[in-house]
């Protein structure tokens, strides 16, 4: 569960190379591509351009490189050569990659063309809810004050939190303890400390926070049909407070607010 400075070290690599891939999303032109298309653009960038592996790949016998999850899609949406991104839409993009025996793990919903002010509320409501999360991050803090800021931030936006699904520990496993939820209350579970590495990915409903899965066995949707976000950062503890592993270059002012 603690990792070593140096293994923090390889892991902050992973998360710079998958900053990187988003950087290759967010040039792409989403709309009108299918999520298949996008998922095959993403691969080749991760295996050619940066010679890594992408880690969701073969993971729990998952045949793709990311999760696609359009509109009421909660999470874990699978890639499809007919599903096509349309103006209105949002997606999120789930994308985990491996370099040097090392996973990093983010994504982002992405708000195509024109989209409604409801969904474009959702999505800035649920990234900020991610980062109030992720700033309560410090050695002594708990997780309990993680999930408190969380659901704190979003039922103050009128929102609700999914509590089937859960941020977790990172390593050279995708999924390590501990589980990181996205509710809870304040000085409650596990005391954070030093070189403790996980992820923090807040998955908001425009409605009920009530899910079922498709008979893909994948994809999980609103029970009611109305719109999901998610955003996901990887995290690691550090001496005086946190340090964003996955941070894209446009959010270096997030941590300081």
């Amino acid at each position: 569960m603690i990792k070593s400075a140096d293994e923090i070290a390889l892991m902050a690599e992973s998360g710079r190379l998958l900053a990187s891939v988003f950087a290759h999303v967010d040039a792409l032109s989403l709309q009108g591509m299918s999520t298949m298309q996008v998922n095959d653009s993403v691969e080749r960038f991760i295996v050619d351009q940066l010679q890594a592996r992408p880690a969701s790949k073969g993971q729990y016998g998952f045949e793709f490189v990311l999760n696609s999850s359009r509109n009421e899609v909660i999470c874990h949406g699978v890639p499809s050569s007919t599903e096509i991104i349309t103006d209105g839409d949002i997606v999120n993009l789930d994308i985990t990659l491996e370099k040097n025996g090392y996973i990093a793990d983010s994504s982002k919903t992405y708000m195509i063309g024109t989209v409604s002010h409801a969904a474009h509320r959702l999505v800035r409501s649920t990234y900020e809810a991610m980062w109030h999360g992720i700033r309560t991050v410090r050695p002594g803090a708990t997780l309990g004050d993680i999930g408190f800021a969380i659901e704190r931030h979003a039922r103050r936006n009128g929102y609700s939190i999914v509590r089937e699904f859960c941020g977790h520990g990172i390593g050279r496993e995708m999924h390590e303890a501990p589980q990181v939820l996205h509710f809870g209350r304040r000085g409650e579970g596990l005391t954070l400390k030093e070189g403790m590495t996980f992820t923090i990915e807040p998955m908001l409903n425009q409605g009920r926070r009530g899910s079922r899965t498709l008979d893909d066995g994948w994809t999980v949707v609103t029970a009611d049909g109305k719109l999901s976000a998610q955003f996901e950062h990887t995290v690691a503890v550090t001496r005086d407070g946190v340090r964003v592993l996955t941070l894209r270059p446009e959010e270096a002012g997030q941590i300081r607010r």
